[in-house]
């Protein structure tokens, strides 16, 4: 086994007014922590100098003990490499016994351990889709195109530069500079109607989506969402005691007529109308102003999430919703996820005026504020260009990649797949027959090693077909037509 490197040791408790020495205090500590496993097989631990001056005793306190714990077999010294605890325990030690007991009878008693009656709610059903960077793994970019040597140089240029500002705490509502970027961004590109004091910096739609929630609603609101749609907006609403109403789908968007029957007096709605996901229509006009006009008699509001807006194919790009809204009832969402990469953590928010302080106190109260260090970087990467080319040559890209995974359902599996939403964005659904289960579709391909999360997941209710959602952003034509092969012979 791999020695693992020096760590800090959890804190020793020594009391010189004991009759037990200290030499053998530190003995059963040492023996105690390595027998429940709070220091791991071939972890190192300190020399006997270093220990002796952290604890401010004795070295011989210290090196009678290490003497005693290496002569009972569980630490061992190495020539040039110092002192870590053995690799492999003996079972049949009394203490190891103990905690091994110990240990199960917390495993026996864990059916008691009790959960809010929200965080029960919002579990998901299992997973039965690979998690892998494997072929059709959704909401996954096309990270190897993507200018990590420009994005490094802008990294390195900030951190050589750093100021004692910009290693302090930040603003909640983000760095400036940004938030006057995406602005401007929106607003030429989305139709947003937005200042930047009114632009929050999130880490991701994902905390935008608890933001709104938190803000807006209070315990058993009545939410509509999109049937099917999007599972985190789900967990989202139900951790603030949301009661959820699912509102069906059709290809012309979002039914307002079906969800005003269902709860005329609804808090808010979530929705995702430039590309629903997962089906990926697009909301008619008729509908937006009828979603409009509701809120606004109602004073409900509406929560944009508008995840993957920059991919469109066909046609002239949909203005936001928030852009038609006379009535400042839109949270408008967004991230930089799909765009740039996910690990990168950065998102945006446009609140109404009145509401900013709301939002500021809130975010406040989540995590303060994002990595100034990113959101400089993310700056200069927006206002040098480089955000603009990067968005040109992955629409192109996703575009390939759209028409290889359409032609390679049609030429393998045309009769038992039926292609819907595939005029924009990362991902397609595809219908599935009847009586196939997409989950059992899903789960055997992740043994095969594709990734197709099911339609299901994404329904509240039980749905009249099946299907799966297959992501083609991160996926390129050799492993569209490889992955196609497999789902044909699952299906």
């Amino acid at each position: 086994m791999k020695r693992l490197p020096a760590s800090f040791l959890p804190p020793i408790a020594l009391d010189s007014r004991r009759r037990i020495p200290l030499y053998r205090q530190l003995y059963e500590w040492f023996r105690g922590a390595i027998l429940s496993g709070q220091l791991k097989p071939g972890q190192r631990v300190p020399s006997t100098r270093n220990l002796a001056a952290e604890l401010n005793v004795s070295r011989i306190s210290v090196a009678s003990a290490y003497e005693q714990l290496r002569a009972e077999g569980y630490i061992e010294a190495f020539v040039g490499a110092g002192t870590c605890v053995v690799r492999s325990i003996p079972a049949d030690s009394p203490a190891f016994g103990k905690i091994q007991k110990t240990s199960r009878l917390a495993s026996e008693n864990s059916a008691a351990r009790v959960v809010s009656h929200r965080a029960a709610l919002m579990q998901m059903p299992a997973q039965t889709w690979s998690s892998k960077l494997v072929a059709f793994r959704l909401n996954l970019p096309a990270l190897e195109h993507f200018p990590t040597m420009v994005w490094s140089k802008l990294l390195h240029r900030h951190s050589r530069k750093a100021s004692r500002q910009s290693m302090a705490y930040g603003d909640a509502m983000g760095y400036m500079p940004l938030r006057e970027a995406v602005a401007e961004y929106l607003g030429a590109a989305r139709a947003v109607r937005c200042e930047p004091w009114q632009v929050l910096i999130t880490t991701g739609s994902q905390q935008a989506l608890q933001l709104s929630a938190q803000v807006l609603l209070d315990a058993n609101d009545k939410v509509w969402i999109e049937e099917p749609g999007y599972p985190g907006a789900r967990q989202a609403l139900i951790m603030a005691g949301a009661q959820l109403i699912p509102v069906p789908v059709d290809q012309e968007g979002l039914s307002v007529a079906e969800g005003i029957r269902r709860a005329a007096k609804a808090r808010a709605v979530y929705i995702t109308p430039s590309h629903q996901y997962p089906l990926g229509v697009t909301m008619t006009a008729t509908r937006r102003m009828l979603l409009l006009n509701w809120t606004a008699r109602s004073g409900a509001w509406i929560i944009e999430d508008d995840y993957d807006s920059e991919y469109r194919f066909g046609g002239r790009p949909i203005p936001s919703l928030q852009g038609l809204d006379t009535s400042d009832r839109v949270i408008y969402t967004g991230t930089f996820s799909k765009v740039m990469f996910p690990a990168l953590r950065l998102g945006y928010m446009v609140v109404p005026n009145d509401l900013v302080e709301a939002f500021r106190t809130a975010r406040e109260g989540a995590d303060q504020f994002s990595s100034t260090l990113y959101q400089a970087a993310l700056t200069d990467f927006i206002q040098e260009g480089h955000f603009a080319r990067h968005i040109r040559r992955m629409r192109t890209l996703y575009m390939g990649r759209r028409t290889a995974l359409i032609d390679a359902i049609d030429s393998q599996m045309n009769d038992n797949l039926e292609v819907i939403g595939a005029e924009a964005g990362m991902h397609l659904v595809a219908l599935l027959p009847t009586a196939v289960s997409d989950v059992g579709v899903a789960q055997k391909a992740a043994e095969m090693g594709i990734s197709t999360m099911p339609l299901s997941a994404c329904h509240l209710t039980t749905p009249v077909r099946g299907g799966l959602i297959l992501g083609y952003g991160g996926t390129d034509a050799k492993q569209i037509q490889a992955g196609m092969r497999k789902l044909r012979m699952i299906v």
